[in-house]
This record gives structure tokens, sequence and C-alpha cells, in this order.
């Protein structure tokens, strides 16, 4: 069986004027319509297709790249609004429907929400904004530290950022390690920072422990940076966190790593009021 509402590679085993068939295998055969075909394909490829149901119900395959896929979190904006609910768009010809009943409040055209994408009852492609009912809230063995992640940045709290963490659960990116602009809806990579005994999941944006390639490629902008300012940058391993971050996006212990390396490596001199280029 194909998997609806995701991409599944098929092979085309037939052409006709309405377009390519794939062999759906329990399904049957399945239509590619003609304003869905690639270039440069014919009968006897394996193509990569989405399938989903057309506006009679039909199983059909597309190229095109959809949002999401079901099993997946999107933050998607409200097409129309109708009775049975709200259509979102999701980058397919047929908008996503989001049933009133799965709505946490009353969806708003123009406006954006975070959706799973998942099948109803009838395998018919449907949103829901009520994330509770699919991301869970406690690691059960399926994250270890260190591991890295995709998040979708979901809400700010008090504490920092609310983040789905690969599309399956919360995890938390606290305030003061967060060193580049975030906002809800956006996608990002991550790391598991702590698995904490109640089951919550902290994640970090930067790979926990020491990174060489990372403390690199921070010595090589700050040692730009110095010789952007005529050989001296009024900044020093003592400067306040929130300064450092402001110039460079990074916490103060990477960046004291970092000046540690050019100063050994005898390019910069740490002087009481800044960094200077050794010349």
């Amino acid at each position: 069986m194909v998997a609806i509402g995701r991409f599944n590679q098929l092979e085309i085993i037939k052409e006709r004027s309405v377009g390519y068939f794939f062999d759906g295998g329990e399904d049957g055969d399945i239509l590619m319509p003609k304003r869905h075909q690639p270039e440069h394909c014919e009968v006897g490829d394996f193509l990569n297709v989405f399938i989903f149901h057309d506006a009679e119900g039909r199983l059909t395959a597309t190229t095109r790249i959809p949002s999401a896929q079901v099993g997946e979190v999107a933050w998607l904006k409200v097409v129309e609004v109708h009775r049975i609910g709200a259509f979102l768009d999701w980058n397919m010809t047929k908008d996503l429907l989001v049933p009133i009943r799965e709505q946490v409040e009353l969806m708003v055209p123009h406006q954006s929400y975070l959706v799973y994408i998942h099948l109803d009852e009838d395998q018919r492609i449907i949103g829901s904004s009520r994330l509770e009912k699919f991301i869970q809230d406690e690691n059960q063995g399926q994250f270890s530290y260190g591991q890295e992640v995709d998040l979708l940045i979901a809400e700010e709290t008090d504490l920092g950022f609310k983040a789905v963490v690969d599309n399956s659960h919360w995890g938390l990116i606290y305030s003061n390690e967060i060193f580049q602009p975030l906002h809800i809806g956006q996608k990002a990579k991550g790391y598991i920072k702590k698995l904490r005994d109640d089951g919550k999941i902290d994640v970090a944006l930067e790979k926990p422990g020491y990174s060489p390639d990372r403390i690199e490629e921070l010595a090589r902008r700050i040692y730009q940076r110095i010789q952007l300012f005529d050989g001296f940058l009024p900044l020093t391993d003592k400067s306040p966190p929130e300064v450092i971050q402001d110039e460079f996006q990074v916490s103060k212990k990477n960046f004291k790593q970092a000046v540690g390396k050019l100063y050994k490596e005898r390019r910069i001199l740490i002087e009481e009021k800044g960094l200077r280029a050794v010349k």
C-alpha cells in the first residue's frame, strides 16, 4: 500500500492522454495528471511522488513538494474559512482543511497557525492545531544527549522558546542560550542538551560540548572583525555576555575559547580594553 500524504517511490507503468499511471500495488494504478508531470520521464522510471486525494477522492500523484507531510508540523496561513472549517495554504493545488473540531480556537483568514498534518478516519489528509493530541511531553528513549534534531519554534515563554522536536516531542530552548533571532514558525537545526528526570527535553541551537570546528570558525570571524577595525576590537573575554552576543551571536564561553585560540597562535594581544592584532 502507498503512504497517503507522504512521498513514495513508485514506478510509471503506462502513459495515457490524461497523464502517467503509477503502480500503487494494493491501491491500484495511481494517476499523475499532465499538469503535475515533470520533464524527462517515461514508462519504467521510478519517481519520488507525493500521494494525495483529488477533488473526487481519487488517489493522485505529484512531484510538487508540500509544506509538510502527514506526521509533520507546519506553520501555515489560512486562505479562507467555511462552515466546515478553515483551508490553509500548504503549497498544493488543493488547500489543507482544518475542520472546526480540530481547531483550538476559530481560525481567522490570513493568520498563520501551527498545524499537525494527519489522516482522518476516512484516510483524508487534514490538519489540526490541537497539537497536544500528537506531540508528546516526555522522552521515552527516542532521544540521546547531543543528538541532532529538527526544530520548529512554537511559542515564546518566560524561560525561552518552546519548540517541536522532530515532529513528535516538545522541547525547550532557554533564553540565555539563544544567540540569534527566533520567531514562531521558524525551522532550525538543534541538539538534545539534556534529558531531564521528569522526561522533559531541553534543546540547544548549538551542539553541546567543545567543537573544534565551531571554535575555529568563530576565531576566524573575530580576527576578521579585528582587522576591519584597523587592528583593534574593543571587546575582551571579560566583556558582558550581552555585548558579545550582540556582536557575534555566540555565548561568552565560546567567545573566550576562540579568543584563547587566537592568543595561543600569537595572532592577537589581549589588552585591558580590547583585542589587538599582532603585526
